[in-house]
């Protein structure tokens, strides 16, 4: 089964300011990632290629990265996850900046039912408040907070993770 997500938020600022937090991933001065709601990203090294590491139950590697610009990790697990998952900046014509994630994959296997039923729910959650993060940080607040749906806080409760971010 082929998956392709998307996540993605226009900020009004530079290029060079959301690729500051794509760079800052996993560090001590992350402000990207939501390391207070979930499970913290993190690498056996700096981020760089080569770099291996994960969140959670997910594993990958640093397949690319371009500072200040894009980052892709090639997932290395769960099993039957087959394909990457990236962080990009993007100009938006009316001087604002994207940020996006996207992942490109197929799922095999066990994962067919996983990824859809337990993996993409909280993907999207822990996405949106990663890009209200980005926000934040940019601005100072975040416009439109994102809110966990009641399956996601389900999810969670059964795997033992903290209720609201």
């Amino acid at each position: 089964m082929a998956v392709l997500n998307v996540h993605e938020r226009a900020l009004t600022c530079s290029e060079e300011a959301l690729g500051a937090l794509i760079d800052s991933l996993a560090s001590d001065e992350d402000t990207l990632w939501p390391r207070r709601a979930w499970p913290p990203m993190t690498f056996d090294r700096p981020l760089g290629v080569g770099a291996t590491g994960g969140h959670g139950p997910i594993r990958y590697r640093v397949s690319h990265y371009v500072p200040g610009r894009w980052v892709r990790f090639r997932f290395t697990g769960p099993r039957g996850f087959d394909g990457f998952h990236e962080f990009t900046t993007d100009h938006a014509d009316d001087g604002r900046a994207v940020l996006r994630h996207t992942i490109a994959m197929y799922v095999r296997g066990p994962a067919r039912l996983t990824w859809p039923l337990m993996f993409r729910p909280l993907h999207d959650a822990l996405l949106e408040d990663s890009l209200d993060c980005a926000e934040r940080s940019i601005t100072g607040l975040v416009s439109q907070p994102a809110q966990w749906s009641q399956y996601v806080r389900f999810l969670r409760r059964i795997r033992g993770r903290r209720q609201s971010p």
